[in-house]
């Protein structure tokens, strides 16, 4: 596994898949048992991985619980990332959740118990509570990695504007900047083409990408009937189902490369992230969300795997999205834009698709 820089705004080195941590337990009544769990972990370690994403809220704290004692004989070797922002039980109620400042601190104290270390590498906050004010948070970050609890801070789930507003607002008080963002990318979710991915770019900012086989779909597993995963383990949350003519084609796409390359379609679908991702400027690294050590092989084998140019675009036109306004305008208006010389122009007026 190839290692890369976190963004253009730090200096973290993360391998180029992350491993998510949300079936290491069974608090959820799903998951991963401890021995299965660890068996995950050694074979993702094993391939070269070194970025743990976790959270407090998977299965009921026992995720960090695992990952503490999992990383503990190597701690150093680890870039461990977990998020605050949810509760660790669904009655912990107003006092212990959202962004608040008091939460935010309460959330990490108590993180840092479970995962059995003094440090958070990247703090996310997992989402929007839409109360909280940006420099409430940022500051609250800021204060942190003064304190040593934390070295990075990022933000997860949040609308691209809020993204970029607290990355201004980091840079004009002088706190310490956001170092990334958390967001849902595949094949079979491109929404974040639109407006994240290109500001990432911009800006400079690492971009950590979940459920990079969309929910299951893109493993075709489904397809054959196989009702194992999410949509009876987890009720059918986050997980994206062949329900129109996109989903078929992009499936169609990928089962053909999968057979052209001898490949499972796991394989298929990470590549062309980790293709995307080595054309980026700035640090996209997908999080593998594996709950047994036969789906982590499914996957892992995409890092030696090169899709050919036709290949990357078959999956990008059958994946390929309605931009919509203004996007759709300016490709419109690129020739009057640009006085009729579009051609002539080296910058692209619009996110490649």
């Amino acid at each position: 596994m190839k290692y890369l820089h976190f963004g253009r705004r730090t200096g973290l080195r993360v391998s180029e898949l992350a491993l998510g941590t949300g079936n290491f337990g069974t608090g959820w009544g799903y998951g991963s048992e401890r021995g299965e769990a660890k068996e995950v972990f050694d074979g993702y370690v094993a391939a070269g991985g070194n970025f743990i994403d976790t959270a407090n809220v998977y299965q009921v704290g026992q995720a960090e619980e695992l990952v503490g004692d999992f990383i503990a004989a190597d701690r150093d070797y680890f870039v461990l990332a977990t998020k605050y922002t949810l509760g660790v039980s669904p009655t912990d109620g107003l006092s212990r959740t959202g962004n608040s400042r008091r939460n935010l601190v309460h959330s990490v104290e108590a993180s840092l118990k479970r995962l059995k270390t003094d440090r958070i590498d990247l703090l996310w906050a997992h989402m929007a509570d839409g109360a909280t004010p940006l420099d409430e948070i940022l500051r609250g970050f800021d204060d942190l990695v003064r304190a040593g609890k934390i070295h990075y801070a990022g933000l997860s789930n949040f609308p691209a504007w809020m993204v970029s507003r607290a990355d201004l607002l980091a840079e004009l008080r002088g706190w310490s900047p956001v170092a990334g963002l958390q967001v849902e990318y595949s094949l079979a979710e491109r929404g974040a083409d639109r407006e994240f991915l290109p500001m990432a770019e911009a800006l400079g900012l690492g971009a950590a990408l979940w459920s990079p086989l969309g929910g299951g779909l893109l493993t075709g597993k489904y397809r054959d009937g196989s009702k194992e995963g999410r949509l009876t383990g987890l009720g059918g949350a986050l997980v994206r189902t062949e329900k129109g003519d996109r989903e078929t084609a992009i499936l169609d796409a990928v089962l053909a490369i999968a057979q052209e390359l001898d490949a499972t379609p796991s394989h298929i679908a990470i590549a062309w992230l980790l293709d995307k991702a080595r054309k980026s400027s700035t640090g996209l690294v997908p999080i593998l969300g594996s709950r047994t050590r036969a789906q982590l092989e499914g996957t892992l084998g995409a890092i030696d795997l090169q899709l050919s140019a036709g290949q990357v675009q078959r999956l990008n036109q059958a994946s390929a999205i309605v931009m919509g306004n203004p996007y759709d305008i300016l490709a419109q208006s690129a020739g009057s834009i640009a006085g009729g010389n579009a051609e002539l122009l080296r910058k692209q007026l619009i996110p490649p698709r």
